[in-house]
């Protein structure tokens, strides 16, 4: 019987990166380029304007404001598209094609990339443990926030929504959070690296970043939903990322 497929047609190739600021999308972009790909570009689909939080099955809207810095930082160019759709095919893992879905904009956004570039043969994308997203990556979750942290991911909380996990916690970075983390899985099942939607991160730096890191100098707590008006119970709360900058990476460590 013929291969299906040549292993070796996977090697070096030219990718694009789906981004949304978090740690995940980046962090597998840094395994991307160790395996010897080339990221050529990085693309993300954003809310509509003046909305900070979406509800979405597929994508991170929080953090929105700081993409452009992102990328910036990365050196790659930026294709965005605005999300239009709405999470239609829920109810099963088997994508039934709906022009109304939200999925169909990210075929557009990658549609706009490929002509853009037809030698892009690759899509590198963060989800780390989602049959919705269709995708699995077989790291133990602690493994693989501590690979992260050791990697140099220097990311931050930028929404809380889940028990164990209030507001003063926004703004804490990964290495901070480790042990609270650990803490609350062996307490509630909490997924450690968040892939259950109980927080989600925005990346400061990285070694993807090669000159500049972005600096937070301000940024509002906006509460999403709050039931128990307890900010220790359960609340669903986000940064909105105010004054952003890039600064050099001489200039000091983050503090």
């Amino acid at each position: 019987m013929e291969d299906i497929c040549n292993p070796l047609d996977f090697r070096d190739m030219k990718v694009v990166g789906l981004i949304s600021g978090g740690k995940d999308s980046c962090f597998n972009m840094m395994r991307c380029v160790e395996e010897g790909h080339e990221l050529v570009c990085v693309a993300n689909l954003h809310p509509p304007t003046d909305v900070s939080e979406l509800d979405s099955y597929m994508y991170q809207s929080v953090g929105c404001e700081g993409i452009k810095f992102f990328a910036e930082a990365l050196g790659l160019p930026l294709f965005q598209r605005q999300i239009c759709g709405h999470p239609k095919s829920i109810e099963s893992n088997a994508y039934v094609r709906d022009d109304e879905d939200e999925v169909e904009d990210l075929y557009h956004l990658l549609k706009t990339i490929k002509e853009w570039d037809p030698e892009i043969r690759g899509v590198s994308a963060g989800a780390i443990n989602s049959t919705y997203q269709k995708l699995r990556v077989e790291d133990d979750q602690l493994e693989l926030l501590d690979a992260m942290i050791a990697a140099g991911v220097k990311a931050v909380l930028i929404k809380v929504a889940a028990l164990g996990l209030a507001t003063r916690h926004l703004g804490q970075t990964l290495e901070q959070m480790r042990e609270h983390l650990l803490a609350m899985h062996a307490k509630y099942g909490l997924h450690i690296c968040g892939e259950g939607g109980e927080y989600e991160t925005f990346v400061l730096d990285c070694p993807l970043f090669k000159r500049h890191r972005i600096a937070m100098d301000s940024a509002s707590t906006e509460i999403h939903f709050n039931g128990a008006q307890n900010d220790d119970i359960c609340p669903v709360a986000y940064l909105k990322l105010g004054k952003l900058a890039l600064v050099d990476k001489d200039d000091g460590p983050m503090r």
